[in-house]
Parts: structure tokens; sequence; C-alpha cells
């Protein structure tokens, strides 16, 4: 029976633990570069014990950015620095991971901490694009609808951050199509009204992502592992749904994808989701049992032993990890105390474990 702390192979890597530390946005880039911030972010949770830190959603072009603070690899000089982290990373016994991500029509918006409203033309706003010419919410700007050229280019776009993300020393590769960005966007019929083989039916509206998966793929390699999160519920019944997620996840088992990382919502502004803790395992579960595939965990796992039934009773196979691991860094090393598990502490903090 697997645990926690049981290591997971996939394809030429292998997790040393099944804790992930999931992606989540800093807002601290000028320019899509990353700095010091992110080093220690993702490098004292590599300290702390994780077999995976996934950095955050990482823009694969300017106008893909959520806000002007986004971290970017859409230019070879964002290599250097993104390089500096993956190494301390692995220095660690970690895996680096990195989120390749382009907003859509949640684009061009004001940092979290300037009120998150969309830009306005004085404050560096930018136009915005989507499968439909639907905004958000109706207070924000129209998007673009993105012409079959334009999505062409934003194929070859992931394609290419791909292979900076693999010179950047990252071993595992995620695609967000989760939480209402561009990929989502195309997925869900609320926000994708195309008429062309982008949108319609369900084979259409998955297309933009199927592509863009073979693309990367090719960038990114055979031997490394591609993860995929979704929004495997968009908490409303006119939308997608658990159902289409089992769907796709058929189609991305076959399309060479290793795991799917199953969060929700984000597409519908104000739809009501039902908060409590574990919520969203049972999506990891469906996904997983009704297909085979490996899917991981995400949303309100804040206990060791939360984290561990996950895995002993093989709801998902990996757990992602995000507020409690701002919360605490070390999580997996207090983790593993409580579970009476045996790890290896990084030597310079080994005086302080509890024998």
């Amino acid at each position: 029976m697997a645990t926690l702390f049981s290591p997971l192979k996939i394809r030429s890597i292998e997790l040393k633990n099944r804790i992930v530390v999931s992606p989540m946005c800093q807002y601290s880039s000028e320019d899509g570069f990353a700095n010091d911030w992110h080093l220690v972010h993702l490098g004292s949770r590599a300290v702390g014990g994780a077999a995976l830190v996934v950095a955050e959603a990482t823009a694969v072009s300017p106008e893909g950015r959520i806000s002007p603070g986004d971290l970017g690899i859409w230019k070879e000089e964002h290599i250097p620095f993104l390089k500096r982290i993956t190494s301390f990373i692995e220095q660690q016994g970690a895996i680096a991971g990195i989120q390749l991500a382009h907003a859509g029509r949640k684009a061009s918006h004001q940092l979290p901490q300037k009120g998150g409203k969309s830009l306005q033309a004085g404050e560096g706003a930018w136009q915005t694009v989507a499968p439909s010419a639907i905004p958000f919410t109706e207070e924000e700007p129209k998007p673009t609808e993105l012409t079959v050229r334009e999505i062409e280019k934003i194929i070859n776009d992931f394609e290419n951050a791909a292979l900076r993300a693999r010179k950047a020393g990252f071993k595992i590769l995620e695609l967000h199509a989760a939480h209402g960005y561009l990929i989502h966007e195309f997925l869900s019929p609320l926000s994708n009204k195309r008429t062309d083989k982008y949108g319609g039916s369900f084979e259409n509206r998955i297309r933009f992502l199927t592509e863009l998966i073979k693309s990367v793929r090719i960038s990114w390699g055979e031997e490394l592992p591609l993860f995929v999160r979704i929004s495997a519920t968009e908490w409303t019944e006119e939308g997608w749904s658990e159902n289409d997620s089992i769907q796709l996840a058929e189609v991305l088992k076959r399309s060479e994808v290793d795991l799917i990382d199953c969060s929700s919502g984000g597409n519908v502004a104000q739809v009501k989701i039902p908060l409590k803790p574990l919520y969203q395992v049972p999506l990891a579960e469906g996904v997983k049992k009704n297909t085979g595939i490996l899917t991981g965990a995400v949303g309100l796992i804040t206990t060791p032993q939360e984290a561990n039934g996950i895995i002993a009773e093989n709801k998902a196979d990996v757990v992602f990890l995000a507020r409690e691991m701002l919360r605490d860094p070390y999580f997996p090393l207090r983790a593993a105390y409580e579970l009476k598990m045996d790890i290896h502490w990084p030597h310079q903090y080994d005086r302080a474990k509890k024998k």
C-alpha cells in the first residue's frame, strides 16, 4: 500500500514522496523575470522536504500574463535566473517543475495587493484574447476572439516556452488548463461559442488543448513527465462537468499526458463552491478510478493525516499543497514526524530533527 512517503516513478523521474508544492502566483516579477523572492520561496520548500516544487503559473507571452507581476518564460533572458532556482531545488533532493500558462480573458489585471481589477488604459492595460468575445464579468473589457492563425501562434508560444523550461532545468511540466484561463476557456461551453473547428462539440472544444499537448511534447521530450491541471467541474449544470473531465482524461491519457492535477472552478463568476476540507479530492478520485491515469488532489488539504489518507486510500497519486505550504514550508518534515516516518533532513537542520 502506498503512503505519503512512498516514492513514485513517472517516466525518467522519481519523486521521493507524494508531496507536491502547488504552483502559486507570487506577483513579484518585473518583465517576467524571476528574482531572489522566487529563489527563497521555492527553495525553502525544497529544503522543507517536498518531492516536487512547481513554479507558479508562468506566462508564455507578455499578453498571457494575469498581471504585470507575473513570472514569464517568453524570452531567452528569463532562463539564467530560473536555472539558478532549479539547481538549488535539485541540490535539496527535490524535483523542479513549472506550470505554463496563458491567462486569456483573465489577463491584464492589477496586482492583487492593488485591488486585482482590470487594468485601465493609463495603467498599462493590454488587449485580452479568448476563444469568444465574452468577458469574464460584465464589468471587464471584452476580449478579442482569437483567429485560427492567432491560436497557432499561441500553441507555438507554449512549445517555445517548454523548450526554455527544459533549458532552465525543469524536469516536470504542467499545462494550466484550469481556473478560467485560456485553455479552460476553450474547454468550457460557457466561454467557447465558436463555430469553427475549435468550438461547438466536445471534440472541437478540447482541440486547442490536444494540439497544444502534441506540440509541447515535441520540444519537451518523451522522457520527461507532462502534467495538465484542469478544473474538473465548474460547479454549474450548464458548464464543464465531472463527466467531461473523465472523458477528457481518457483522451489525454492517449495523448501521453502522465498526470492530471484536479482542481475546480474559476471560469464562472460568483458561482457557489462548497468549500470544506478535501472538497476536491473526489474529483481526483473519480478521474483516477474511471480512467487509470495518475491524478493529483488539491484544495484545503491541511494535515499530514489528511494527505496520507488520500494516498493510502488510493484516491490520488500525489497531493498538491498550496496555502498550507505558505503557512509551513517544512510541512513534509513535520508530516514525517507525525506519521512516524524517518526521512532524510538537510544536514544543516539535522540537529533539530525530533528523534
